[in-house]
């Protein structure tokens, strides 16, 4: 804090800047009346903008690069993103949507040939007379087919 003190002059009469003491009374009264007005009116905007005869311009040109820098690369990495989830989901659609579905056609057609197999068998077992198994109706029948040399 700033501490102000009136410096009496010796010889007062010679110099031109003399003053008599009320003019010195009233400004130590300005100086202390002065204390802060600050406005209530000032908003974040009007101090930041206050702001700028204090940076130096060449610190506001280096942050004003940096800003819009950073911001370029983000605008430039949510295109890259942008567009790597539209190949992707595109791919999808066009590829693995055709594909899981002749995947499940082909699963209820083994399923159908399945169930016509059991229904086959059992009619059989039902036709045959005898609890003897047939001939044609050996182990390696219900087994399935089996590989040389297992």
């Amino acid at each position: 804090m700033v501490k102000v003190e009136i410096v009496e002059e010796k010889d007062v009469s010679g110099s031109p800047y003399a003053t008599d003491d009320e003019s010195r009374i009233s400004s130590s009264e300005s100086l202390s009346s002065v204390d802060s007005d600050v406005s209530v009116d000032e908003t974040f905007f009007d101090r930041l903008v206050a702001l700028v005869d204090i940076v130096p311009p060449t610190t506001r040109h280096s942050i004003s690069s940096r800003i819009s820098r950073t911001a370029s690369f983000f605008k430039r990495g949510g295109k890259i993103a942008g567009n790597i989830v539209w190949v992707v989901t595109t791919s999808a659609l066009l590829v693995a949507l055709p594909l899981a579905l002749s995947l499940e056609d082909e699963a209820k057609i083994v399923a159908q040939e399945k169930e016509m197999m059991e229904q086959q068998q059992g009619a059989q077992q039902m036709l045959a007379p005898s609890g003897f198994p047939t001939p044609g109706s050996s182990d390696q029948a219900q087994k399935g087919l089996v590989p040389p040399g297992f």
